[in-house]
Formats: C-alpha cells, structure tokens, sequence
C-alpha cells in the first residue's frame, strides 16, 4: 500500500468513527445545522463576501454559516483530513491540495491549462470532471460542490531584478503554498520555491526570508502584499481556482430540498466572487502603480513554453487519464 493510500485509510477509518452530532434519530436535524468553513482567506475577500452574501442567508431557513477565516480553524492543507474525520463541514480547497491525495487531480494544477474563469466552469460541470468527484467522495468523504475563481496568478517580487524569462528567475527564493504540486510549479517557472503558509508571507516579505509570492492581483491587494513589494511581473501561469468542499456525511444527512439549496447557494456564491474578481483584476493593475510599484508583462510564450515542457516530461503527467488534456481543450 502506499503513502497516500495508507493516509486515506487512516482518515477514513477515523472519518467513519467520528460523530457528526447535528442529526437526530431518523437523519433528521432537530435544531439548525452548524456548517463551519475553514479558509486561509480574509474576510474581506471576494470568496468570503460572496459567501456570506449568498450562501449563508440561502441556507439560514435549516443551518447557521460559521466562517472561519486566515487559519484560524485549521492550517493550510488540514482542511481536508478535517472534513474527513468528521471535525469540520465545509472548507475552501484547491486542487494542489487534492493531488496530495489522488494524483490525478495534477493536471488541474499544471500552469497555462486553464484558459480563463468560464472555461474553468465549463470543465467543473463536464462530465469529464464527474470521476473526479466521485473519487474526492467515495475515498476522501468531500463532496465538491462548486468551483471558485481565485483569479490569474502572478509574480510579485520584493527586489529589483527585472524578470523577463524563466532563466531570470534562477535563485529567486519564491514562495508556494507546501504542497508537492505547488513546489514543483514553483521549479517550473525557473524559481527555487520556498514551502510556507499563506499567514507567513507578508512578514517572510518585509523581512526578507523570500524573493517573491505569486497570487491573483486582488489577493495581492487584499493581503497587502504591495506594501512589502517593488514589482509586479504578469506571467499569468496559472488561471487559479478553488472548489468548494462540503462534507459528504452532512450531505447526505441533508434532505434533497435542503441538498438543492446547498448546491444553488454554493453556484450563486461562485458566480458572484468570480464576477467581482473578474472586475477587481481588471482595475488593479493602475492600483499598484499608483502605489509605486513597476508592473509588466514578461515573454510568456517562454514561460508556457518551459512550464508545459516540464509537466509533460513530469511524474505527474503519468497520473492523468488519457487524453484529458484533449478534452479540456476541447472546452
């Protein structure tokens, strides 16, 4: 059995164990659901607001909202193993985090594969992304209910060298989120990537403990990464997206009018967050030059060109199904 294998064992075994305690006799609740989220997000991000907007008031008639934002509830990368072994409900994931369970999941994360924010949508709602699913739920107990734009990743940089191509960033110390599909992202563009959480980047900035971090321009904004940063570069590498993960236990405890309002909410939140990081992305640029920083578009063709190369030629490419890169591009 391998590692990851025996790991979802383990968490299983816990999960099937562990009590929910929302449900009486019968599977019916007999006071409102609590449905905890756990995210490294601020509050003030646009995943966040559309989710208290949307989908807490959308699901208020049988279960309380409970977000939990910036870690506070459970570190980066634990949202999951929480959701399994029956200690959380909902959480915003990703798919780095997913293939640390089922490989698979790596081609979601390979850089320059998705186009933009509805192509995003249209490969979440095809039937191509239906084994997927079933896996996340049959092996890991978490249902993904929606995909959520986080927005187009880019370098932003707290020193002064111009990035150009991928061979300028050789040295720079560039922080990923700690995952192996993060990492190995990072080494694609050129960088030498640094494992650290989202809630130790802005001080690992100021005081120089790394070169750089990559996210979506509001995240930069939102976090205030520019306070602590010289330069923008637009690589554009990764058309970044989160899932919306919910426990499959509570799921299936849930009435199906109360399953379709759940799934209403979740889409009607997504929809929302991707509109307003569509519009905020698009403003932002000016923002951080009026705040001093240099902000420019690199050789992306040689960018796409490295990072594709080094998927394709990866271990990662061995866990895809065959031709699911055809029918994401067919999308």
């Amino acid at each position: 059995m391998s590692v990851r294998a025996a790991r979802r064992s383990v968490i299983l075994g816990a999960s099937s164990l562990a009590a929910v305690g929302l449900f009486t006799r019968g599977g019916r609740s007999a006071e409102k659901i609590k449905l905890r989220l756990s995210t490294v997000a601020t509050p003030t991000d646009q995943r966040s607001r559309a989710l208290e907007e949307v989908f807490g008031p959308a699901v208020s008639g049988f279960a309380v909202y409970e977000p939990h934002y910036n870690g506070t509830l459970f570190k980066q990368a634990t949202e999951l193993e929480a959701i399994a072994r029956g200690n959380l409900e909902m959480a915003i994931t990703s798919a780095q985090e997913l293939a640390t369970f089922f490989p698979e999941f790596s081609v979601f994360t390979a850089g320059y594969v998705h186009r933009d924010a509805a192509h995003q949508v249209r490969v979440f709602n095809d039937p191509l992304m239906q084994p997927f699913k079933e896996k996340a739920e049959k092996e890991l107990g978490v249902k993904l209910l929606t995909v959520m734009y986080l927005g187009r990743r880019q370098l932003n940089l707290r020193i002064d060298k111009k990035i150009r191509t991928p061979e300028d960033l050789a040295g720079v110390k560039l922080r990923m989120p700690p995952t192996d599909a993060w990492q190995f992202l990072g080494r694609a563009l050129g960088a030498n990537p640094v494992p650290m959480a989202f809630t130790e980047v802005y001080t690992a900035l100021q005081t120089g403990a790394i070169d750089a971090q990559d996210n979506p321009l509001p995240t930069v904004k939102d976090s205030k990464f520019y306070e602590v940063t010289k330069q923008i570069v637009l690589t554009s590498h990764l058309v970044d997206l989160n899932y919306l993960a919910f426990s499959k236990k509570v799921w299936d405890r849930l009435t199906a009018e109360q399953q379709a309002i759940v799934q209403k909410a979740a889409d009607d939140a997504a929809e929302l967050g991707r509109r307003r990081q569509l519009a905020l992305e698009a403003e932002l640029v000016q923002f951080f030059k009026d705040k001093g920083l240099e902000v420019y578009e690199p050789d992306v063709g040689a960018f796409r060109a490295r990072v594709q190369k080094a998927y394709l030629e990866s271990a990662y490419a061995k866990f895809w199904p065959p031709g699911i890169l055809d029918k994401i591009n067919a999308l």
